[in-house]
């Protein structure tokens, strides 16, 4: 398998590198680069069915922005953020100085009865 930059669906500038790719087990982990001016708008990921769990670990940050900002997280450290993307509005702040680098790992988990 060759590994390739493709765009971020948000259509703002930032390349995602597709690591692991899992339909059978829900699951997905990419590298994030955003470039120098860059940013996610506030958004929610919604999913037809089940929850949506998503872990970033912050790789590099810019020299300055790119600040994560998401209504409410499970794990908020200064470079580990665990967060529901289909319940909460989360965005990134614009990027500059330098790129920003981002571990993103997301699953899907069913709902629970």
């Amino acid at each position: 398998m060759t590994l390739k930059w493709i765009k971020g669906r948000q259509g703002t500038g930032y390349d995602k590198l597709p690591l692991i790719i899992s339909r059978r087990f829900k699951f997905d982990s990419y590298i994030l680069r955003f470039p120098v001016g860059t940013s996610i708008p506030t958004h929610k990921d919604p999913v037809a069915l089940g929850r949506h769990f998503r872990l970033n670990i912050i790789l590099k940050r810019p020299k300055s922005g790119g600040e994560f900002k998401c209504e409410q997280t499970i794990i908020d450290w200064p470079r580990v953020k665990l967060f529901r993307p289909d319940k909460y509005a989360h965005c990134v702040s614009e990027v500059s100085g330098s790129n920003r680098y981002v571990l993103s790992v997301g699953w899907l988990r069913p709902e629970l009865p």
